[in-house]
């Protein structure tokens, strides 16, 4: 190497804002840069000359002389370690995370180890403020999601309570009116903060793997998407009500709107689920109304994903023929018991075997109620504990 090209390469060693120790093969230090001086308390004597274990604390620091003979064992060459997380400790006793990169280099006849050495404190503080704020987000969206729980059961024992009194009539209106008042005020706000919360863990779970982040992503999601359903199937059947639900029928892509579909409701699908969509035809557009068939094609797989256990697949297809367009949503989950099938498309009706499965029992009457406004036909089988299939089919 020349006199300039190591002198160049000190420079930069000097002033890299990471730090970099180099150590013989018995594990003595032998040079240690101004970062990493920085970073562990010490000066340049104290460290030079001593064993590396030094700047670690146990278990790594008794065993830190054994990775090295088994690494002499075994053989390998080149990197011996990349990105792997451990701790370092300090002058004054304290320890800091950081990430680890090794390898080996020959220089005049002789091995050396050069560790590359990142510190990790600032990226774990941000990442435990999250994890805190994660879960100070989950307790307020369980709080909120027992509120409208309640909530949702007054309004059923009000329905059970109406007779053909008008006045008994009228104060059903109001509380579903108060409801819906309540519920879009209520919740959009912790929606939104939990949605951003959420977005910004996912970013540092694909930085840094952390499963306990995942987990609790996961749980953030699951009840943000239970609220957004039960305000979405309020306000859709206030519109309902109302009158004004107006139809845009025109040509559609019924193949493009599947695959999205499939795409969007294959993120909260519980583990190993998985969303099966098959267009049959040779043509894949039809005269329909896109949003309001992507709002019953979405309630009936949210129906298929909640009463339907893991590891289970979901069938989703389509078929074009002639001018007629049929579209199939078919599960193998708990089935609806026969004795209930006769109130399935009432208004808050739900089976008695939806246990503590959350919902509102309006989906399935707003899906009739959207097809119908489309002029097409809703059919369904159901078997207990054999799953259920829902068959839309429509008409040019």
């Amino acid at each position: 190497m020349s006199f300039e090209s190591a002198k160049l390469l000190e420079a930069i060693i000097e002033t890299a804002i990471d730090g970099i120790i180099t150590i013989d093969s018995k594990g003595h230090v032998e040079s240690i840069n101004p970062a990493a001086l920085q970073l562990f308390g010490y000066s340049a004597e104290e460290v030079i000359g001593n064993n590396i274990s030094m700047l670690m604390p146990e278990p790594d620091k008794s065993r830190h002389d054994s990775y090295i003979a088994n690494y002499k064992n075994t053989g390998h060459r080149k990197i011996i370690g990349i990105g792997r997380e451990v701790l370092g400790l300090k002058k004054d006793g304290t320890t800091f995370p950081f990430r680890l990169a090794v390898s080996e280099v020959f220089y005049k006849d002789k091995s050396i180890f050069t560790g590359f050495i990142h510190d990790l404190t600032k990226e774990k503080a941000a990442e435990d403020r999250l994890l805190q704020h994660t879960l100070e987000l989950e307790e307020t969206v369980r709080h909120r999601t027992k509120d409208l729980i309640s909530l949702v059961s007054e309004l059923e024992r009000a329905k059970a309570d109406v007779s053909n009194s008008l006045e008994k009539e009228k104060e059903l209106n109001q509380l579903k009116s108060r409801f819906v008042s309540m519920a879009s005020h209520e919740f959009r706000t912790p929606l939104s903060s939990v949605n951003l919360s959420a977005s910004l863990i996912d970013k540092y779970v694909e930085q840094e793997r952390l499963d306990s982040v995942a987990k609790h992503t996961n749980r953030i999601k699951g009840a943000v998407q239970l609220l957004n359903n039960i305000l979405n199937d309020f306000l859709s059947l206030e519109k309902l009500e109302a009158g004004v639900v107006v139809v845009n029928q025109q040509t559609i892509n019924v193949v493009h709107l599947g695959e999205e579909i499939t795409g969007e409701m294959q993120m909260i699908c519980k583990k190993n689920q998985h969303i099966v969509y098959q267009h049959t035809g040779a043509h894949a557009e039809f005269d329909l109304d896109a949003h309001l068939l992507k709002s019953s094609i979405i309630n009936l797989i949210s129906n298929a994903i909640k009463y339907s256990g893991e590891d289970t697949f979901i069938e989703f297809t389509t078929e074009i023929t002639d001018d007629i367009c049929t579209i199939v949503i078919k599960d193998n989950g708990i089935g609806i018991p026969e004795e209930d099938q006769k109130n399935l498309f009432e208004p808050f009706f739900r089976a008695h075997n939806t246990g503590n499965i959350p919902g509102t029992g309006l989906g399935l009457n707003i899906v009739k109620r959207y097809v119908a406004l489309m002029n097409g036909e809703l059919e369904y089988w159901s078997a207990l504990n054999q799953g259920t299939s829902f068959k839309m089919t429509f008409r040019k």
